[in-house]
């Protein structure tokens, strides 16, 4: 990294942990026991320009790298903000990438800087309850008709659709070929019409700020200009945003494992039992001095991932590592800083439980640990693939 690179890093780091600490724990804590979704929050990063992070300034963003937006996701979740703020504002950042890349010039003129300055909310309509991480054997399908194309079929998983405005949306425009499984798909950027689209709402372990829906779409009709880029090859275009998509949740784990050690060690100082801290057993300290390592070796492994993408490098591996190492670090950090509150930690009040539930997913999704594992032993080490 340069240090022209370096300092934007750090000028991003400095004012976003700024921002983000403006709302503490117990905003949080209200949100997730009352299923509300953190408006005020993302309005002061619209209104401070950081949800067009990753969008060039002529389309009404600020023109970041990825090394810049993932330091600003870390902070947001280092906050105490966790998933719940993490979420909200990660959905203005990464999602658009395919738009960016490969929407028509007027497309990406019309709705960028809308995004860029929070007036509209986009969902991200992908995954399928009988497909899972085979995303080649999706269902939806559109068919085409004069103008446009007819979509049908139920998409799971899909945040934010509660409340979205328009829908990134993949579909199947082509039957699928067991030579090209991935051939065949098209992606149609969309308004979510509650007409033709069902939203039902998933109870979930965390997050619970931030909604999580099945989608039941019942002919959705979509106008030609509405398709991003060309017709059958939407999951290349997927691709794009994957990489840094991996780097920036295994730089959210980070986060959440460093709010977690922040209350661990502040407890861990307070707390006395015996006549002493708590903090001075080793039981105590040891693990979360191993989490801090921990913490800090998988942010050098994002951050590589993160560089190597704005040069314009490949970075596949690194990214998978990078997710990989983030939400191990992180989940470690939020499990030891339960350990270490003992039966406090089962309190709301004291919310590392919440930062417990929300970084639990991170070892799940966006892919799991061992599908990274799956990745990394076919592609970078050249065994046999598993399925």
């Amino acid at each position: 990294m340069t240090s022209t690179e370096e300092s934007n890093v750090e000028v991003v780091r400095k004012a976003t942990r700024e921002l983000a600490r403006k709302f503490d724990y117990e905003y949080w804590l209200e949100k997730d026991r009352k299923h509300e979704y953190p408006w005020e929050f993302v309005k002061a990063f619209a209104d401070g320009g950081w949800l067009g992070a990753m969008i060039p300034e002529e389309y009404g963003g600020i023109g970041l790298g990825l090394a810049e937006s993932a330091v600003m996701m870390s902070e947001i979740a280092a906050s105490g903000a966790g998933m719940s703020g993490g979420s909200a504002i990660h959905f203005y950042v990464f999602p658009p990438a395919p738009i960016l890349k490969h929407g028509s010039e007027e497309m990406k003129r019309k709705w960028l800087p809308k995004l860029a300055k929070g007036e509209i909310l986009m969902a991200f309509g992908v995954t399928e309850p009988t497909a899972g991480v085979d995303t080649s054997r999706i269902t939806t399908r559109a068919e085409k008709i004069d103008g446009g194309w007819v979509v049908n079929g139920q998409k799971v998983w899909i945040t934010n659709a509660q409340n979205a405005h328009k829908i990134l949306l993949l579909a199947r425009t082509s039957p699928r070929r067991e030579d090209k499984p991935l051939h065949g798909m098209t992606l149609f950027f969309t308004d979510l019409n509650r007409d033709r689209i069902t939203v039902r709402e998933i109870e979930k372990l965390g997050r619970a700020s931030i909604d999580s829906n099945e989608l039941f779409i019942d002919n959705l009709e979509v106008s030609d200009d509405e398709v991003v880029g060309e017709v059958d090859k939407g999951f290349y275009y997927l691709i794009d945003g994957l990489n840094p998509e991996r780097a920036v949740v295994g730089m959210e784990g980070i986060g959440l494992g460093r709010a977690a050690l922040e209350l661990a060690t502040k407890y861990a100082n307070d707390r006395v039992v015996f006549d002493r801290p708590i903090g001075k057993n080793q039981a105590v300290a040891h693990p979360l001095a191993d989490s801090w390592i921990r913490l800090e070796a998988a942010e050098l492994m994002a951050m590589k991932a993160a560089e190597l993408f704005d040069a314009n490098q490949p970075c596949g591996p690194e990214s998978a590592a990078a997710k990989f190492l983030g939400a191990e670090a992180g989940f470690e950090a939020c499990d030891r800083a339960l350990s270490t509150h003992g039966g406090y930690a089962y309190a709301k009040e004291y919310h590392v439980e919440r930062l417990w539930r929300e970084v639990r997913l991170l070892r799940n999704a966006p892919f799991s640990q061992e599908m990274v594992l799956n990745y990394v032993s076919s592609k970078v080490l050249g065994l046999p693939r598993a399925y």
